[in-house]
This record gives structure tokens, sequence and C-alpha cells, in this order.
């Protein structure tokens, strides 16, 4: 397996909270109600799994060895571009838990705001696994000798064992059954 295999994976899970975040949205602009504990779930998921877990092994592991690499000006900049994608997932989701909490202090012209994050989040997730799984991931990969390959997989593996996957995929199947419930409602 590719080094890049773990993180294509972990992209699959991104993906559906991501659909859940979207019919969030789309479901506070239906009924001005913000769901507070399923936008605490997803700023969780995004801190946590998205971001110390799959960002992290992205910038700390893969991303670091490749600026020790003779990278072609394409690669280059598309690693800054998503670079500068994560920083804008931060920001965007500190904007959002401030939404909520103002939400939650009872100020409902924070749903506009919560709205504004959620489709930033929604919109900036999708294209930033498009690029890294069509064009950069496999690509990069060549940059790379097999054992040197084979020591990068092993410290996603490492990187992981201190990560809590599990956690956040049942953290995902639970929320998405909650939503699956209320829209039969």
């Amino acid at each position: 397996m590719l080094p890049v295999g773990p993180l294509m994976i972990e992209h699959r899970l991104i993906e559906r909270m991501v659909r859940l975040m979207e019919k969030e949205s789309d479901n506070i602009e239906k009924t001005e109600k913000v769901d507070v504990d399923f936008i605490d779930t997803a700023v969780d998921f995004l801190r946590t799994y998205a971001d110390k877990c799959h960002h992290g092994k992205e910038e700390d592991i893969l991303f670091t060895q490749l600026t020790r690499k003779p990278m072609i000006p394409e690669h280059k900049r598309t690693m800054d571009e998503l670079l500068e994608d994560h920083v804008l997932a931060r920001q965007t989701v500190g904007a959002l838990v401030d939404a909520n909490q103002t939400y939650l202090k009872g100020d409902m012209a924070a749903t506009a705001e919560i709205v504004k994050r959620l489709k930033i989040l929604t919109d900036l997730y999708p294209e930033h696994i498009r690029k890294e799984d069509k064009g950069f991931f496999v690509p990069c990969m060549d940059y790379f000798t097999k054992e040197e390959r084979d020591v990068m997989l092993s410290d996603f593996f490492e990187f992981d064992r201190r990560m809590i996957h599990e956690r956040y995929k049942s953290v995902v199947e639970r929320s998405e059954k909650e939503k699956e419930s209320a829209g039969k409602s």
C-alpha cells in the first residue's frame, strides 16, 4: 500500500461528515433552528479527526518529507494551496464555534453566520479532497523510493496508533442515524 492510501481512506469518512454538515445547513435555512449538539459534534470531528489526525499526517509527515525533495513547480504550488486550505479550515471552524456560542446565548442572528461557516467548509472540503486524491497524492509518491514510502507508511501507522479513529467513525455513524431519524419525522 502507498502511504497515501490511508489518507484517501480517511477522506471517505470526512466526506460523510461533510454531507451531514450540508444537511444541517439546509435544515437551518428551512427552520431557522440550529442543532447545537450536532455543530459541537461536527467541530469536534473536524478539529480532531480531520485536522489533528488527517492534516497532521499530511503536514507533519508527507509534506515535511516532500519539502526535502526537488518538487516540480506544479506540485509545490499544489502543496502550498493545500496548506492554505488547512489554515482556512481551522479559521472557519473557529468562527463556527464562536457563532454556535453566540446562538446558544440567544442571538438568533447567529444562524446566518453558522450557515455561512458550514457552507465555507462544505465547499472547501470536497474540492480539497479532489485536489489531493486526483492530482497530488499519487504523483507525489514518485518522489520517494520504495524504502522511503515504507517508512512513511510506518510513520502514518504510528501516528494513527495515537489517534482514535474508531471513536470518530462511531461519531459520524451516530450522527448519520440521528439525522436520518430526524428527517423521517
